[in-house]
């Protein structure tokens, strides 16, 4: 019995802390981000800019392109860019802010980035950890090397 009450807190307390509060629809067509374009760009796998706001997509981490371990993790981290992109510009993709934290320490915009897929919205950070493109976020950085 106690155990099915700390298990039924505890899927509550995950629900409230990841319940939309608020919700931003996208409809820009992204590119990678360079000189020049930086309104609705991609900086990584996990990273978007748009506008002067930099965001930084919740719950997952992909790898890194800007400053990786090693050549096989700046491979995966081009991959991770490209596919977001893509992701991003299949139709209209929504940032949706929760009662997680707001910002992180860099000042980035913490955002789940979910899309339409027909039936309903996914979450783009499901899509790319089921392709192998991220992994979930656990607080701390995964090894891709």
């Amino acid at each position: 019995m106690l155990v099915a009450l700390l298990v039924g807190l505890a899927v509550l307390s995950e629900w409230y802390v990841s319940r939309p509060v608020a919700e931003e629809r996208i409809d820009d067509r992204f590119t990678m981000c360079g000189p020049g374009r930086a309104h609705a760009c991609v900086v990584d796998g996990d990273t978007i800019k748009l506008g002067g706001r930099k965001i930084r997509m919740l719950g997952i981490d992909a790898p890194e392109v800007a400053e990786p371990r090693c050549d096989a993790e700046r491979e995966r981290g081009h991959e991770a860019a490209t596919r977001l992109l893509e992701l991003l510009n299949s139709g209209p993709v929504w940032l949706v802010m929760t009662n997680d934290r707001d910002h992180d320490a860099y000042g980035r915009d913490l955002r789940r980035i979910e899309m339409d897929y027909g039936a309903g919205r996914e979450r783009i950070g499901d899509v790319l950890v089921r392709e192998g493109l991220a992994a979930r976020y656990d607080g701390a950085k995964a090894n891709w090397c």
